[in-house]
Parts: C-alpha cells; structure tokens; sequence
C-alpha cells in the first residue's frame, strides 16, 4: 500500500486494542497462483487454510473471529512455528511467498479480502515477480576455542608492551593500564570479527543478489524461533563471529554453499546454513502502519493502526 493512503479495512495486528473481529482472515502470505488453487495444511491452532485468489494473487489465510494474543511465551512460539509451516507449504506449493507478519489479520469475508488483493495488485505483482524463485539463506560462523590473551599478546605489538609495563608498574599505574589492556583485547576482538564478516560478505556478494547481516542474537524473527527449535545451545568456549541473510536464487544454491565451505574449513570455526527460507528480510513491509514507521515483516508485536 502507499505511504499516504489506506483502503478501509486494512491488515491489523494483536497489538492494536481493537474491538473483538466477528468476521476475519489471518494471513500468511501470498503467492502467485491460479484462482481455483487449494493448499492442503493446517494453520495456528489446527485452523483450516485456504487460498483467496484475485487476477493470478491468491492469499493464504484461514478464517478466524479474534487476534492471537497471550501472555504465555511458550504458545506464543507455538503460533510463530505454525505460521512458518503454513508460509512453507505454500513456498513448495505456489513457488517463492511474500509473507506476512505473524498476527496480521483483515477484517472482513473472502470477498473484502479480493477486493483487498485488488487495491494491493499494484504492490504485490512486481514484487511477487521480482522475487520468484528466489529465497532467503540464513548464514552463522561460530569459533570454539577463540585465540585467548596470551595469544593475541604474541600478536599484537601494543598489548605486549602493555603486558611488559604492567609487570612493572606501581599498584595505581597497573590498574590504569590493566584497563587500557583489556580496551585493546576488546578492539582486537571485534575487529577481527568485523574484518572475518567483511570478507565473507563480499565473497556472497559475488553470487547472491542481496546480503544483509544480522544481529548476532539468535530468535530475532520467525525464521530464527523456528531454526532454534532444532538446535542446542552453544557451549560457553562459543562464540558467534557473524550473522549473515541472503537473497539468492534457488540455482545458486550450491555455490553459496561452496562459499561456506571454505570458511567451515578453518580450523576452530563451524558455519551454520539454513534455509530455504521465505524472504521474510527482503520482502516489502505488508500490513504495516500508512507511514510505513513501524514494520518488520518477519516477527510478532509490530503496531499497526486500529481499523
């Protein structure tokens, strides 16, 4: 939708203190796909999944009378999960989704929904095409047994004379320079970090068609709550170097891989490579406030105006 305009009965979110909705649609995502298509899933809470179709765009939705909403953490993740299933079946079924946040729903029955996907064609056409057959790669580089003090003393000329005056300094000095110690061994650390996700950067850059880097906290978004249901933590020597996404198309997919070989080859290091994702990052901002202030197509909990 535009920035400075909004069709009545817009998508809304759980967020909202909205009145309680007698007549809805939740949606998923939506894909290109014949009007006669069906997908064969279940959604949130065993909810029966259909797909709303207009001029070649068909909504995933099912039918429902209320927002998602609770206090429990635990279901909250439940209903995250399911979302990415049902967006993940229609990404097998239809070809690469648009999706929507978690909770967005729009007032009304199938036929306010066509008309709806009528108001949007002009937003949903270009960017289904734009996007097709291409996906969304989640990339993590984690390092067990990092170079500890000592090493990067060996390393680095600054950090050794420190250690050197340290040894030799009065109480009240060693204390200063301990601390201009530890800001070295920090800013070595996070430039070698920085200088390792650079390089792997530009490396993707060359294959894929967008790379964006990620907070390095997992379970930021849809994606991640449904990734981290099958991993196990790290051990305390672990630690996160990058967080990488990106948009490739799905024939790059083994190059892409290649990449992360290389990298997965060095010693200490374990790259993490998930996906194919729904481009939750590169999708556009569907069901979000009309400045466009507050959305992130991707998690739970993004306001949105009431109806």
């Amino acid at each position: 939708m535009t920035t400075d305009e909004r069709p009545r009965d817009a998508p809304t979110n759980a967020t909202d203190a909205s009145p309680d909705i007698e007549t809805g649609r939740y949606l998923y995502c939506v894909v290109q796909t014949d009007d006669d298509a069906t997908l064969e899933t279940t959604g949130i809470d065993g909810e029966s999944v259909s797909v709303v179709a207009e001029d070649g765009i068909g909504a995933v939705v099912h039918d429902c009378d209320s927002l998602y909403d609770s206090a429990d953490l635990t279901q909250i993740q439940h209903w995250l999960v399911r979302h990415q299933t049902v967006v993940d079946a229609a990404g097998q079924a239809f070809g690469t989704p648009v999706p929507f946040q978690f909770d967005t729903i729009l007032r009304g029955d199938d036929t306010r929904l066509r008309e709806w996907l009528r108001e949007e064609s002009e937003t949903l056409r270009p960017v289904l095409s734009e996007l097709a057959d291409h996906w969304e790669y989640r990339i993590e580089v984690v390092e067990f047994d990092a170079p500890d003090d000592r090493t990067l003393v060996e390393r680095d000329d600054r950090l050794a004379e420190l250690d050197e005056r340290i040894a030799d300094a009065s109480e009240g000095q060693a204390f200063l320079l301990e601390k201009q110690f530890e800001q070295r061994l920090t800013e070595l650390r996070t430039a070698r970090r920085e200088t390792m996700a650079a390089e792997l950067e530009a490396d993707l850059a060359e294959t894929v068609r967008e790379v964006h880097t990620l907070d390095r906290s997992p379970a930021s978004d849809i994606a991640d709550v449904a990734r981290a249901e099958d991993e196990t933590e790290d051990g305390d020597d672990a630690e996160t170097l990058c967080r990488l996404t990106v948009l490739a198309h799905e024939d790059d997919e083994d190059a892409v891989g290649s990449i992360l070989d290389g990298v997965a080859a060095e010693d200490g290091l374990e790259v993490r490579f998930t996906g194919p994702w729904p481009p939750y990052t590169f999708a556009p901002e569907l069901g979000t406030d009309p400045d466009g202030q507050n959305g992130d197509p991707t998690g739970a909990g993004t306001d949105t105006d009431p109806l």
